[in-house]
């Protein structure tokens, strides 16, 4: 949601011509707009800051929690007190039984909650309040405490005492799945192969199965920390016992291409199918991706031809995977190419294969048939565009010099039932202003457009990309104040921007701006 009170700014800046400067006021301040001040009332901020810390407060209070939103936020900032005074779990367990004042505090589950969540990445204070809350008279954890407990102590490596709380659970039959996911992903974390192997082995002690899922769960834990080959081993001892099913074989596709091992994900296929399974779209469109990072399209084509010879035809998601790697390799007229296959064939498409396919057009030079596929093709299927659609079209016209073009476009969008312009839709212009040297007309429109019409807050990317333009037009004291507006936001502008403007500044001996952009670097170098 978009921050009133900045609009409000913007709309005074834009009112009073501060970031929009008259052709009368170039003269004495090197084309920039002279600095007003702009002051929000005291109201506004206490406003904004009950507002946010109510927001906040919403994200972590559960709507059964019994307490009272001020009780548990006082009971909540007094508990992490008390758990960060203790050097040891016993010391900060001792610290919290002894005290009166904890006695009182009436225990939930949406404290235990947000106490384990604050201690997160610190697992002494979170073991010495989980144990607390344990002898709290009445209270009892629930299954998704424990397993967070689980995962803090397996992410400090403090597996010892991880065993020890799965023994307790297992005693009252709280471990599940989920449960030893987590022990297995820790496990492998730290490269604990034979622990995560164990792990499984003793799934019968924890009242589960070692069964196909179980198996996959191993299976898949291991090939993500990129240990496909210990998997593969593993699977070899297990297949007799347990047997695999589309989703093993996938998993090891997937573990295969994340190393660039592409050929034996491709062979993974084969023995899927000589297991009686049949390869689907996803394992097929993940071995296509890897061949296009690689940029062997010629395997791409034979792989689609395979698939199609299968039965097994490519989706929209895989063929815009395809037109968007060979864009990326300005592949132009092939990406062209198969966007047009894969209409012919029938392919059921969507919004994203629509605004790769366009694109790819448009760097192709075919901008009447990008046109067509916008205004024609979109709609006769069905298929409403969305803002990235529009941007782009409106990148499309930019770069080929229709300016006027994609000016209509941005009014279309702002007045379409489907989607309305971000900042992206934006920066083509901003650009082409910029390039066509129109700063106090076209400038003034886009930016009058971005603040009062559509009322956006200007970004990181958006500042950068105006004081780098208005640095190489001459106006520096206009990027100037700019830059100080984006400091005001909490935006922290990149080294280079600062030291494109202080070179700027100094050449128009604009000392204080000088000054106060080095003070400005210097701070960002102690960070």
């Amino acid at each position: 949601m978009w921050n009133r009170s900045l609009i409000t700014r913007w709309r005074s800046y834009f009112n009073r011509r501060v970031l929009i400067p008259s052709v009368g006021s170039l003269d004495k301040l090197d084309g920039a707009p002279r600095r007003l001040c702009c002051t929000t009332s005291a109201a506004c901020f206490s406003s904004t800051t009950e507002t946010s810390n109510l927001l906040a407060a919403r994200r972590w209070t559960e709507p059964h929690c019994p307490i009272s939103l001020s009780a548990t936020q006082s009971e909540m900032d007094f508990l992490i007190t008390k758990c960060l005074t203790g050097s040891s779990v016993d010391d900060i367990l001792e610290s919290l039984m002894c005290d009166e004042a904890c006695a009182q505090i009436s225990m939930s589950h949406c404290l235990v909650d947000r106490l384990l969540r604050r201690f997160k990445d610190d697992w002494k204070p979170a073991l010495g309040f989980f144990r607390w809350a344990m002898s709290c008279p009445g209270f009892r954890h629930t299954q998704e405490a424990y397993d967070v407990m689980v995962d803090i102590l397996g992410k400090a490596r403090k597996f010892g005492k991880m065993r020890e709380l799965i023994d307790e659970m297992r005693q009252s039959n709280l471990v599940t799945l989920k449960t030893v996911a987590k022990m297995l992903r820790r496990y492998s974390g730290a490269e604990q192969w034979e622990e995560a192997v164990r792990t499984f082995d003793k799934l019968g002690d924890y009242g589960l199965q070692k069964n196909t899922e179980s198996m996959n769960l191993l299976l898949d834990t291991i090939c993500k920390e990129k240990r496909v080959e210990q998997a593969r081993e593993i699977f070899l001892e297990l297949k007799a016992h347990v047997q695999p099913d589309a989703h093993t074989f996938n998993i090891f596709i997937h573990g295969w291409c994340k190393i660039n091992r592409v050929e034996e994900a491709h062979w993974t296929i084969q023995e899927m199918k000589g297991y009686g399974l049949r390869p689907c779209v996803i394992s097929y469109t993940t071995i296509m991706k890897s061949y296009c990072e690689q940029s062997d399209f010629t395997k791409v084509h034979e792989l689609i031809d395979e698939m199609e010879a299968q039965g097994c035809p490519p989706n929209a998601v895989s063929y815009t995977s395809v037109i968007c790697w060979l864009t990326k390799f300005e592949e132009y007229d092939e990406a062209v190419k198969i966007a047009q296959r894969s209409i012919r064939t029938g392919c059921q498409v969507d919004t994203l294969f629509y605004n790769s396919y366009i694109h790819a057009l448009g760097r192709a030079g075919q901008i009447q048939e990008a046109v067509d596929v916008f205004e024609v093709e979109m709609p006769k299927s069905s298929i409403s565009p969305t803002t990235s659609t529009y941007n782009t079209m409106i990148c499309m016209f930019c770069r080929n010099g229709y300016q006027q073009k994609a000016l209509e476009l941005l009014k279309d969008m702002g007045r379409s039932p489907f989607c309305k312009p971000d900042l992206q839709s934006y920066h083509p212009l901003l650009k082409s202003c910029f390039k066509l040297g129109e700063i106090d007309s076209y400038l003034r429109v886009l930016l009058d457009s971005i603040a009062n019409e559509h009322h956006l807050s200007l970004d990181l990317a958006t500042y950068t990309l105006l004081i780098h333009g208005l640095c190489q037009a001459d106006r520096c004291s206009w990027a100037y104040l700019l830059f100080e507006d984006m400091i005001a936001q909490e935006l922290t502008p990149k080294y280079r921007t600062c030291r494109l403007l202080l070179d700027e500044v100094k050449l128009k001996s604009m000392y204080d701006a000088a000054e106060r952009v080095e003070v400005y670097m210097k701070q960002m170098k102690k960070f």
